[in-house]
């Protein structure tokens, strides 16, 4: 961190004055008083630049002049990008100070003018700016774009050297210091060019490295970027909105404006940018750009070129090459001419390689560069075949000077430009190695032990390489056996001749002589021998001998005169035979006759035994054995002859030589084949293959190297093997997937019949091919238990049979198990269900609207919704299909189906669903109407008249003699009949569906069709026709008024059938008003109300009746007598009428029950009466209204009055509250006496809700009515928390917080207020719920509550006026339960250690055994939500023990149980849900040894056999592991003799002797007896029958040592021609390998224990006796100056032939220098003259200009 690195100047110029040690002081510092500087100080910084400074001290006591301290830049290396800001990290040290009482986060304020090396932060968050300390630390950047840095509290200029005070900058291409000449400035303008089929454009590619790029677009279409990296990486940036970002490493600021995009990139680009247009508009778009790009391809000079010369002082140029800086390799000069800034630098040239020349003399020249094009060069022909194919010839070839041009066209030029380098030579020698001769080997011992025998030797003909070939002269060949003469006498008499040979061989190995080669010193040549001098007999053979020398400068050979060349020379002239002359007999010389015996003898013996050279190496390197070819020959033709032809007897012994002893070359090492993979196809084998190295074949030490080292190609690792066709047989595919992931699946698998072919491919066959069984194809997998899931019925029916409706379905927790068996299991451990997915909505087709008028014309039923209730006997009556008729029994009816747009004839009938057909009784007419003779019980029901597409109905029923309606046709019981239907039970099946679905609200269009108001209204009318007053209460029955009426003249039927309302008449919407109505009144109150709204309704039916009743009696008057009666009817009516009136106040009031047999009302709890009536403008000012309504404040508005009206017994008492709280009564707000609560000039503080309370002893009654202001919606919210713990069902306002627990059904209300009405919506997590979940009046019905239903539930109330939100949150509380496990608890045990023992608690109770003084760990696995906190307690009361609690609360660790030794631990869980309580006891139970039972005895019989007691550890009677008691002292055990008795007799026997033989097999012996041990302990011999009885007898001799025997075996030392290494000291080999006695080798480990025989030792060999030979050093090369050299001749000679030699055999010791420089002294200036002799070619070459020419070459170049 660099923080460790900050320091000020202050605390280091303190530092510094105790500084010990000091550089020297200078002559300067000590004139100037000034002491020497100190060491530079440590780095103020790590990285980023920082600075470090060096103090020195005044020596005087007067003021030295100059200052005590300078500073320089150190770590100049770019910081890490977590390193973070300097500036910054010196802010944030502050972090932890307060600053005038408060801590701060600091951030750095930078770039401030004034003083940039002040420490200036700010406080983060606030724009607090305060200096916290006046000087930042040094090295600190004064400016954040600036190298420049603070130093000592100022900003010093620092350079883009790093160096202080430096005012070097970087050029334009990025170079410090540069002069802008490796970069080019690009500038131009790009114009789109809009094509129909061209979507974008490519404006400008820039290249990698690049920098100050600046891209401005004008016109509508937009910029974008691609990057490819140097690696191929491509990417893309679409440019889509203005700020600043990363690409490829590379800064770039983007800004979009309207009508133009602007793009900088800093740079320098890692990567190729594509600038591209996409266009946008029609219009045209123009980008202007400008950067700075790098010039990539650049010359680089190159080093120097090899010397023209390789001696006596040459030249060397430099060249340019063209470089390419991205890829770093070379490439074509037309890359870099490409660049008019690059310019091609020019050669430079430099001496070279001036050590003279031996033995030759001359000048060389040199050529310069010609600035572009390469340097002419010699160019040869090929050389021509060689004039003799050995012994020396010559070959030549044609050598030019030509010249290549930048296309590489070669065209000759003039010798002269050339010779800056040697000509190549036109002539050389060529197989100038020897033609091939005969090689003699060393001859083999003599074939006999005594006496005379013979000896074979085997010659070869060897070419100049030493290798066995053709090619040598037959007449030539040296011959291969002699006599030879054993001096030790033989014992029988001997031969005077050997066998083979009767004269003495004639000794040719004399004349095998060394081959001469011609050398530097003068030496004899001798040439080849000429022919025989005859063709037969003796004859002569001559040779030249010369004496020549080899002319090392010229590589040439020169005859010399023969008294130069020292030592013997060799003879020029040898005897021949060429066979005998004709058989003619001649005389001849000893030695001739030498000869012609040795002739004779050969043709006496035609076939003979010859070495044929040696059979190949046994190995290829670190030493082997060749053997000599034996092969019998046919001495004439030379030819190979069958074995028998030569005499066995006389084969040549067998000869080996050791060959291949230079060390082996890495090779590859192979293993054996594996076994084949397949027995059958076609299989594989694999074998190991490695290289390695043989360091010694003797200790067969090997090593193991990388494969590259082996030079050979890598043998093969595989090979194919077992390549026939196999039988056909049964290939199983692999098992597919489980059918289940869990429980009980199946796998399956295909079998297919196929044969593998011998070419590897697989044949599918029938299945009847395949002889074997088939494989199974199927198995049961192998799965754990399923995870519990929910098991979901299907769907029930729509709740609806059109529109919008429900559908739901029942849900079961269950698990698989592995088995496949299902289980049913508790609900909870299902995951939680959402409401969702076992409710959701399901929507039938729209349903007819009967009123509305149906689009494009269609049919049209004009129906008449109205309820018509007969009240007297009339013959007919007519209606109108589209309402209810209560009708009385035989009165005839007239049905019309009156239609538009459809034919009446086109109209049918039906009744309850099925076809009418006309009949005597019910007549169809064509006319649009039905006729129904006589109504009678089988004709009630419900009547459909259906037009095409559109249908309505007509509901008749039949009124009985009781005035209750009747219901069913036959049958219906008296019981039934007469009893007073009961509204809860008449409507308890429709309340259901009324309150949910029809009456949703207060919407008016949801009050019009019900699902089956008929009940309904049959419940209305009965109580309307009960109603006291009704008109037929004092007619007549029916078959009186029948008879009564048919004695009354037709005009009286006339007059009344005018005069007397024969049905009353109402609107079906009346009465729907009342059900509902009815449907949002309490319980208790229903009946109540029933009577009050019947009463109501009765008014209204019977006031138009007797408007119209009384008109009609007016008319009638005026025509009368005015003392005529009044008519029957009128008095019926009237009495009505009467009864309405003084009952009207009674009517509207629920209390007007009439008392029952005198008795006060029974005690009943308050009951407020809940209206639907509108509220009642009764002025513009003034509101008068009831309970369940919504007020609207409108601006003219002066008073609202507020009406609640209250039952019960005894009587309620009211009381008002605003919004939950209490109302207070002043002046502006009323209390009425009637209770009614006035609000007098009402003002936006009174909107609310205003609840009304009625209470008294029994109980109490809510009602709620809202004030709203400008009808803006407005919701009843409630801030209370609910807490429940127990009920099913909980219902609470919103605003409040609901805590419940799972599975109970949460009932969330939103009371909305609000003109016009407002429309509610719910939302869960702000997420909008759909409309499954919503019930009537802003109800949320949340049913089975799980933890999946927590959340914040919302219900926003909104209309025209504005809207309104409030929420509820729903918190789920789960009561603490028990787990069958605790997780936590095996992380403790692991950690305090498995041998404490540990327990759970359960609500039954636990117990757990532990010993004394032992810890125990004591588990409370709970659950609950929220997380139960959990108390301990012991024996009931607070824990006091020593303990500890683990894993949050929920493990207690008892330190010591001894502490507790009796009494119950107990967890108490407890959360907001309930509380659990779980307990556990410990015992405490000592282990104990237990000693009450025996071992086994220790002997079967004899004196020694003892019984020892076996050590039990119990606890608690049982056995445990004995280590429990191994802190209990061990009981002393005694043992107790058992089993002396006498042993039976048994076979004894003593151990083996040692073998015979170290190896190959030897015996060992031992001694067996029969004998019987006494109780006593004697041991008595008995006889060897007594024991064989009893067992075998055992073997007393058996076989050791069996492995061979073996020995280190060494072959004769190899020649003394390994490497020098000292004075006539080599070194040679011998072979060592491990072999049996008989000869067999083996392995080298075998013989390991033995001594290892040397295979390596020095020896003694004159090839070795070497030395280095130095001649005189030559003349100067100069007089004077820096450029003279000598040099001298080094050569390794022989000590004895003073003959040179290969150099190696003299590296033994240091070579001699061969060159040195000499003359080394200033030359006077008196004359100018020549120190080289090549300046006459210099001045030619016009190389006088050189500084280098000029001073050696003074003389010429001045003339000149």
């Amino acid at each position: 961190m660099e923080g460790c690195l900050w320091t000020t100047a202050g605390t280091l110029l303190l530092a510094s004055l105790v500084l010990s040690s000091r550089t020297a002081r200078s002559e300067e510092d000590r004139d100037s008083l000034w002491d020497a500087w100190g060491s530079w100080s440590e780095c103020s910084r790590t990285c980023g630049g920082g600075a470090s400074y060096s103090l020195r001290r005044c020596l005087s006591s007067k003021t030295c002049e100059g200052r005590n301290i300078r500073y320089r830049t150190c770590s100049n290396v770019d910081c890490p990008p977590e390193a973070g800001d300097f500036r910054a990290q010196q802010c944030s040290a502050h972090n932890d100070v307060k600053y005038q009482g408060q801590f701060y986060e600091w951030l750095p304020v930078s770039n401030d003018l004034d003083n940039p090396c002040s420490l200036k932060c700010q406080a983060k968050g606030t724009t607090l700016v305060v200096e916290l300390a006046p000087k930042v630390l040094d090295g600190t950047r004064c400016y954040t774009e600036s190298l420049d840095m603070c130093i000592s509290g100022l900003c010093q200029i620092v350079g883009c050297d790093h160096q202080l005070g430096s005012a070097v900058k970087e050029d334009n291409c990025g170079v410090c210091n540069g002069d802008g000449t490796t970069c080019r400035l690009v500038r131009g303008q790009y114009k789109s060019q809009l094509s129909a089929n061209k979507l974008d454009d490519t404006v400008v590619a820039i290249p990698y490295g690049s920098r100050q790029i600046r891209l401005m677009l004008k016109g509508p279409d937009h910029l974008y970027l691609e990057t490819k990296t140097l690696q191929g990486v491509k990417s893309e940036n679409s440019l889509s909105s203005t700020g600043s970002f990363l690409m490829e490493n590379s800064s770039i600021s983007f800004q979009k404006l309207p009508d133009k995009e602007i793009l900088r990139i800093p740079g320098p680009l890692t990567a190729d940018f594509t600038i591209k247009i996409r266009y946008a508009g029609a219009a045209d778009s123009s980008v202007q750009f400008i950067f700075y790009q790098p010039i990539v391809h650049r010359w680089r000079e190159t080093d120097f070129f090899p010397c023209s010369a390789s001696c006596g002082g040459g030249y060397q140029l430099t060249s340019a090459e063209c470089f390419d800086l991205r890829s770093s390799r070379v490439v074509a000069d037309q890359y870099c001419h490409y660049y008019p800034e690059n310019i091609k630098p020019k050669p430079k040239l430099q001496e070279c390689n001036l050590d003279p020349c031996p033995a030759s003399d001359g000048y060389k020249q040199i050529m310069p560069y010609d600035l572009y094009h390469p340097l002419p060069r010699w160019e040869s022909t090929p050389w021509t075949a060689c004039s003799s194919s050995c012994g020396g010839g010559i070959q030549s070839r044609s050598v030019s000077c030509v010249e290549e041009d930048i296309q590489g066209h070669i065209s000759p030029v003039e010798e002269w430009k050339c010779m800056y380098t040697p000509k190549m030579p036109v002539v050389q020698p060529c197989n100038i190695f020897d033609c091939p001769k005969w090689l003699a080997q060393e001859w083999s011992p003599c074939t006999v032990t005594c006496g005379q025998g013979l000896r074979y030797r085997v010659v070869l003909c060897i070419d100049h390489r030493g290798m066995h070939t053709g090619g040598c002269t037959p007449k030539t060949k040296p011959h291969i056996k002699e006599e030879c003469i054993v001096p030790t006498p033989c014992y029988k008499p001997k031969e005077k001749l050997p066998v083979e040979a009767k004269l003495p061989w004639y000794k040719q190995a004399q004349e095998l002589e060394e081959g001469a080669v011609v050398s530097e010193e003068p030496s004899f040549i001798p040439e080849a021998w000429s022919t025989c001098s005859v063709t037969c007999g003796v004859g002569s053979q001559v040779r030249l001998v010369k004496c020549q020398v080899l002319l090392s400068f010229s590589q040439s050979v020169a005859d010399l005169p023969i008294d130069e060349c020292e030592g013997p020379k060799p003879v020029s002239q040898r005897a021949c035979y060429s066979g005998p002359c004709n058989g003619e007999a001649t005389e001849y010389t000893p030695e001739e006759t030498e000869l012609l015996y040795s002739s004779l003898q050969e043709f006496d013996e035609l076939y003979d035994w010859e070495y044929e050279g040696f059979t190949e190496c046994s190995e290829s390197c670190g030493g082997g054995v060749q053997e000599a070819v034996v092969t019998c020959l046919n001495k004439q033709t030379r030819e190979t002859a069958d074995e028998t032809l030569c005499v066995t007897s006389r084969r040549p012994p067998q000869l080996l030589k050791a060959c291949s002893l230079d060390p082996c070359p890495p090779r590859w090492e192979i293993g054996k084949w594996s076994t084949c993979s397949l027995t059958c196809g076609v299989g594989l084998q694999t074998r190991d293959v490695f290289c390695s190295h043989l360091l010694s074949r003797e200790t067969n030490e090997t090593i193991i190297l990388a494969d590259e080292l082996c030079y050979k190609p890598k043998p093969s690792l595989v090979q194919a093997c077992n390549r026939f066709d196999c039988p056909p047989s049964w290939y199983p595919t692999e098992w597919q997937e489980c059918s289940q992931t869990c429980g009980s699946g199946v796998q399956k698998r295909d079998t297919l019949c196929k044969q593998h072919l011998a070419d590897g491919s697989l044949l599918e066959l029938p299945e009847t091919f395949c002889s074997t069984p088939r494989p199974v194809t199927q198995q049961v997998c192998k799965n754990e238990d399923c995870p519990t899931e929910w098991l979901l019925s299907d769907w029930t029916q729509c709740s609806v049979s059109c529109g919008e409706g429900t559908q739901s379905r029942n849900a079961i927790c269950r698990k698989m198990l592995k088995t496949g068996h299902f289980v049913i299991i508790n609900s909870s451990l299902c995951p939680p269900l959402p409401f969702s997915s076992l409710t959701r909505p399901c929507a039938l087709g729209t349903c007819t609207r009967y009123n509305r008028p149906v689009h494009k014309q269609s049919p049209h039923i004009m129906a008449i919704k109205k309820v018509y209730i007969q009240t007297r006997k009339q013959k007919k009556l007519h209606f109108v299909v589209g309402g209810y008729a209560y009708l009385l029994p035989k009165t005839s009816v007239n049905l019309r189906c009156p239609t538009r747009r459809f034919r009446k004839s086109m109209i049918t009938w039906e009744k309850d669903d099925k076809r009418l057909i006309s009949s005597a009784h019910i007549t169809i007419t064509p006319y649009g109407y039905i006729k129904i003779n006589r109504l009678k019980p089988s004709d009630t029901g419900t009547y459909t008249c259906t037009a095409g597409p559109v249908q309505e109905h007509f509901v008749i029923k039949l009124i009985g003699s009781n005035k209750i309606i009747a219901r069913q046709p036959a049958g219906i019981r008296e019981e039934e009949t007469m009893r007073k239907p009961s509204l809860n039970e008449a409507l308890r099946t429709e309340e259901k569906h009324i309150n949910g679905i029809l009456y949703n609200g207060s919407k008016a269009e949801n009050r019009g069709h019900l699902v089956d108001p008929s009940r309904w209204y049959d419940y209305i009318v009965s109580r309307l026709m009960q109603y006291r007053g009704w008109p037929g209460e004092n007619l007549e029955s029916w078959e009186a008024q029948e008879s009564t009426e048919r004695n009354i003249s037709s005009e009286e039927d006339q007059s009344r059938e005018y005069s007397l309302p024969f049905t009353l008449i109402t609107e079906q919407k009346r009465l729907d008003d009342i059900i509902s109505n009815l449907s949002q009144q309490p319980e208790e109150l229903k009946d109540v109300y029933a009577e009050q709204l019947v009463a109501q309704l009765a008014h209204e039916v019977f006031k138009s009746h007797l408007e119209h009743q009384e008109s009609v009696i007016r008319a009638s008057r005026k025509g009368a007598d005015s003392t005529s009666v009044e008519h029957p009817v009128h008095r019926h009516v009237s009495g009505f009428t009467s009864s309405l009136r003084t009952s009207s106040a009674e009517a509207f009031l629920p209390t007007s029950v009439e008392p029952v047999n005198g008795l006060h009302r029974p005690h009943q709890k308050p009951a407020i009466l809940r209206k639907i009536s509108a509220a009642q403008q009764l002025s513009a000012s003034e509101v008068v209204t009831h309970l369940g309504q919504t007020v609207v404040l409108a601006s003219g508005t002066l008073s609202v009055l507020l009406h609640c009206e209250a039952v019960g017994n005894p009587k309620p008492t009211i009381s008002w509250a605003k919004n939950g709280e209490e109302v207070k009564y002043n002046d502006r707000m009323l209390l009425q006496p009637d209770d009614s609560l006035q609000i007098l000039a009402p003002v936006e503080a009174d909107v609310g809700f205003y609840a009304c309370n009625a209470s008294n002893a029994l109980g109490s009654d809510s009602v709620s009515i809202a004030v709203t202001l400008a009808g803006k919606p407005l919701i009843k919210a409630s801030r209370a928390t609910v807490i429940n713990t127990e009920s099913p069902a909980v219902t609470v306002d919103i605003g409040s917080t609901v805590k419940t627990i799972q599975r109970a059904n949460v009932t969330i209300s939103c009371q909305v207020a609000g003109v016009p009405e407002a429309e509610v919506t719910w939302f869960k997590n702000k997420v909008k719920l759909s409309f499954a979940h919503h019930l009537h009046d802003g109800l949320l019905l949340i049913p089975n509550v799980s933890l999946s239903d927590q959340g914040l539930y919302s219900c926003k109330a909104a209309n025209l006026r504005g809207e309104v939100t409030e929420s509820s949150q729903l918190l789920v509380l789960e009561p603490p339960r028990p787990l069958p496990y605790l997780k936590d608890l095996t992380a403790v045990l692991s950690s305090v250690g498995t041998s404490t023992r540990s327990v759970l608690t359960s609500p039954s109770g636990t117990n757990m055994t532990v010993s004394p003084g032992s810890s125990a760990l004591i588990g409370c696995a709970v659950d609950g939500h929220p997380t139960p906190n959990i108390t301990w307690l012991y024996s009931g009361k607070p824990f006091s023990l020593r303990h500890r609690l683990l894993a949050a609360g929920q493990v207690l660790q008892i330190l010591n149980v001894s502490d507790a030794p009796d009494g119950e631990f107990s967890c108490l869980a407890q959360n907001e849900a309930g509380l659990l309580t779980q307990k556990t006891s410990l015992s405490i139970q000592e282990y104990q040894w237990s000693v009450d039972k025996l071992m086994a005895c220790s002997a079967s019989c004899g004196h020694k056999g003892i019984q020892l007691p076996q050590l039990r550890c119990l606890l608690d009677g049982a056995e445990v592991n004995i280590s429990y008691c191994k802190e209990k002292p061990k009981p002393a055990l005694q043992p107790i003799a058992c089993n002396r008795r006498d042993c039976p007799s048994r076979w004894m026997v003593t151990s083996w002797s040692p073998c015979t033989q170290s190896c190959g097999g030897g015996i060992q012996i031992r001694r067996v007896t029969c004998q019987r041990l006494t109780v006593k302990g004697n041991s008595v011999p008995m006889s060897n029958e007594a024991c064989a009885q009893a067992s075998k007898r055992p073997v007393d001799t058996q076989n050791c040592n069996r492995q061979p025997c073996v020995e280190w075996f060494a072959s004769s030392w190899g020649q003394c021609n390994g490497p020098c290494i000292g004075p006539r000291l080599a070194v040679q080999h011998r072979q060592v390998f491990c072999q049996t006695k008989d000869g067999t080798s083996v392995s080298s480990d075998q013989c390991s224990s033995l001594p290892r025989p040397l295979s390596t030792q020095n020896c003694w060999t004159d090839l070795c006796g070497v030395h280095w030979r130095v001649s005189l050093w030559t003349v100067c090369t100069a007089t004077c100056g820096n450029y003279g050299f000598q040099s001298r001749r080094v050569d390794c000679v022989h000590i004895r032939t003073n003959k040179p030699v290969m150099e190696h055999h003299c590296s033994w010791r240091p070579r001699p220098a061969n060159w040195q420089r000499c003359n080394i002294t200033p030359c006077e200036n008196v004359e100018c003259r020549d120190t080289t002799r090549y300046c006459e070619k210099v001045k030619q070459l016009k190389l006088c200009q050189l500084t280098q020419f000029k001073s050696r070459c003074c003389g010429t170049c001045g003339k000149a």
